[in-house]
């Protein structure tokens, strides 16, 4: 009996297609219902749809295409960076390989959660030809430098909440003020364990090696592994220049989230009146929401900026659903369609993505 005929690679992009706007539509209606059962049944008030509708028939859309532009910009910052981190196993990587594998990884983690975090590091290594274990080491150099700027806007921003428009009282004011200054002092032990790394690499990893020791030996030895490719990986920061550029990006990438961010901002118009330091406050309290991700609707990171946006800022519940669901498809939903084109054109498949942690730390 013959083989069924295989779909052809435009009729699978169209299936893929239709699945993908059918997936973030059920995306955005959970959303919309998380927002309501967190907020509105917290607060005992009703939702008005009339009101949530109205917000997006006002948007000003100039300003919401500038803050798409910038978030796709931002992807590039991220591929700039990594082509530094990875300097000490090639020195020239191709920068558009770099960004596509960006593009693609991003969607992975919007489609499948944290999971999706493996993908990028996996296809960066079988493009380079380089260990999986280096672009482990990457992505995690590339996770401290963005925990350390997300933990020195967030001290920042808390630590001067009392200039902002954010409606607080007394007691929560001081809580917050304090919170800024615990938030830099970790910034700082953070820091230092990068430090720590750098300058005394092999103590610290026999340490961590003693610590994981009640790990069975096939664990052992993927730790000793990943924790010989992290420090491996920290050449490329030994070095001033290539240190001072990785912090450039790091800073530039997060500039332009923070300019987009805004732009989402004036993008409601009068309903929404948000300075830079909103904006900071604003961002600090979504990075740490956007840790925990669930496929496809995000987590997190929507449920924070209502709560943020309703309970600091005052703003009604209605334009707030609107600001998170805007937030979220410009800061992740906006990479999902050119990751799902770029995927299909290299015939990469979903199915197998899901089965990448086994590889990666085998």
């Amino acid at each position: 009996m013959p083989a069924p005929a295989r779909p052809s690679r435009a009729a699978e992009r169209r299936s893929l297609t239709k699945k993908k706007w059918k997936w973030l539509a059920l995306a955005a209606l959970l959303l919309a219902l998380a927002a309501w059962l967190v907020v509105a049944r917290w607060t005992g008030r009703r939702f008005d749809w009339r009101v949530f509708s109205l917000t997006f028939a006002r948007l000003r859309w100039d300003w919401l295409a500038a803050a798409l532009a910038l978030a796709l910009a931002s992807y590039f910052g991220r591929a700039l960076r990594w082509a530094v981190l990875m300097r000490p196993v090639k020195a020239r990587a191709n920068l558009w390989g770099l960004f596509t594998a960006t593009l693609i990884g991003f969607t992975a983690i919007t489609l499948l959660g944290r999971p999706g975090e493996l993908v990028r590091p996996y296809l960066i290594a079988a493009r380079e030809k380089v260990p999986i274990s280096s672009q482990m080491a990457a992505w995690l150099l590339e996770r401290i430098y963005d925990l350390l700027i997300i933990l020195a806007i967030f001290g920042f921003a808390l630590s001067r909440v009392r200039r902002s428009d954010a409606a607080l009282g007394p007691a929560l004011t001081w809580v917050f003020a304090t919170g800024g200054w615990f938030v830099a002092v970790l910034s700082i032990l953070t820091l230092g364990m990068l430090v720590a790394f750098h300058q005394f690499s092999d103590p610290m990893r026999r340490r961590l090696l003693d610590a994981l020791s009640g790990l069975p030996d096939r664990h052992l030895q993927t730790a000793d592994r990943l924790i010989t490719a992290f420090i491996q990986g920290i050449e490329s920061i030994r070095s001033m220049p290539a240190l001072l550029l990785a912090v450039f990006y790091t800073v530039l990438e997060w500039a332009t989230i923070a300019v987009a961010t805004f732009c989402v901002m004036q993008a409601f118009g009068a309903a929404v009146h948000f300075g830079w330091l909103d904006v900071l406050i604003f961002l600090g309290f979504l990075a740490f929401g956007g840790i925990v991700q669930i496929p496809g609707v995000g987590g997190g990171m929507q449920v924070v900026a209502v709560l943020v946006l309703t309970q600091l800022f005052r703003i009604p519940l209605e334009i707030a659903t609107s600001i998170a669901l805007i937030v979220w498809s410009t800061s992740f939903v906006v990479v999902v369609p050119f990751g799902l084109i770029l995927a299909v054109q290299e015939g990469i498949r979903w199915g197998s993505l899901k089965q990448l942690e086994e590889k990666v730390l085998t």
